[in-house]
């Protein structure tokens, strides 16, 4: 809506205060040189910043070397605090699934290298322990020849990092490995909104999306007048932008400047709170990690406000 300059000074005033709050969300953010950057190459203690980004299995050149598959004797479903109801094998090793597989017909797409960070989980001697229906198990002929077995339809897998009973490394890598839950769908402790609030042990009230991965702020990016992201090209493969949520589909996120704006570089539509571009970091492997905390001292777990989560004043 247009306001007349004739119009009275406080009609006026209203008319900039709420320019001003819808503005983040116009279209035509410029891209800005890679100059701009900071990627965050050298992660915070603990975060490896190459896991999960590219070949989508989570692998970082430092795994160590998979035994050879252990059958997996009865399954057992356990309780974890971050999933609910997990399916583990006899041993209480998590079992995943992949996205990238498809479970009508059944058929495993992680192959090679693939295979070595998520080891298959042998078809013989697997059976249904308790609270687990064993008509959702099932096996799939691998490219290799040998038997896997299925859940619901889904390969499972174990993955080269969980080695005690209880581990979820693998839950969120790459955004496409998940924990079975016993019915053979993702684990999850409820299905949780576009953008919600965790109260982290550390950081305290912080936004997460909807796999519950921590969300970050980058300090060089622009809120006002208009939304601007200075994170683009091979940053972009490190800290993925989070995609537009509707501002119905949040919990506990403040309301204002809550929207999303068109990248002008690759015409993604990527969400805000307060205005400020939102993202998830690669080198967080699961749920609740929180590895992208002070990355290169410009990126940030981001507030319910929209604020960053303990940078420098």
């Amino acid at each position: 809506m247009k306001t007349s300059w004739r119009s009275a000074s406080l009609v006026a005033t209203a008319a900039a205060v709420l320019a001003l709050t819808t503005a983040c969300g116009q279209e035509n953010a410029t891209t800005p040189s890679s100059a701009a950057q900071n990627i965050g190459a050298t992660a915070a203690a603990g975060a490896s910043a190459s896991t999960g980004a590219g070949n989508g299995y989570g692998a970082d050149g430092n795994q160590a070397s998979a035994s050879p598959a252990s059958p997996a004797g009865a399954l057992t479903v356990v309780d974890n605090p971050q999933l609910g109801k997990v399916l583990t094998d006899s041993q209480g090793l998590t079992l995943y699934r992949f996205d990238t597989d498809t479970a009508k017909p059944p058929k495993s797409s992680c192959n090679g290298d693939c295979a070595t960070t998520w080891p298959p989980v042998p078809a013989d001697d697997a059976s249904a322990g308790a609270g687990i229906d064993k008509s959702l198990l099932g096996e799939v002929t691998r490219a290799d020849g040998t038997k896997q077995l299925t859940v619901a339809g889904w390969p499972a897998y174990r993955y080269v990092k969980d080695v005690n009973a209880g581990d979820v490394n693998g839950q969120g890598v790459g955004g496409k490995w998940f924990a079975f839950s016993p019915d053979g769908k993702k684990a999850s402790l409820a299905d949780l909104p576009g953008l919600s609030v965790r109260k982290d042990p550390k950081l305290g009230d912080i936004v997460v999306d909807k796999n519950g991965m921590t969300v970050y702020r980058f300090l060089k990016d622009k809120a006002w007048p208009k939304s601007v992201s200075n994170c683009t090209g091979a940053c972009l493969a490190k800290w993925p932008a989070v995609a537009e949520v509707d501002a119905s589909d949040t919990k506990g996120v403040q309301k204002k400047g809550l929207m999303g704006f068109t990248r002008s570089d690759n015409g993604f539509k990527q969400m805000t709170v307060n205005c400020w571009p939102i993202y998830t970091f690669s080198g967080d492997k699961a749920a609740g990690d929180t590895n992208g905390q002070g990355v290169g001292g410009t990126w940030y777990a981001v507030a319910p406000d929209g604020k960053p989560v303990g940078a420098p004043q």
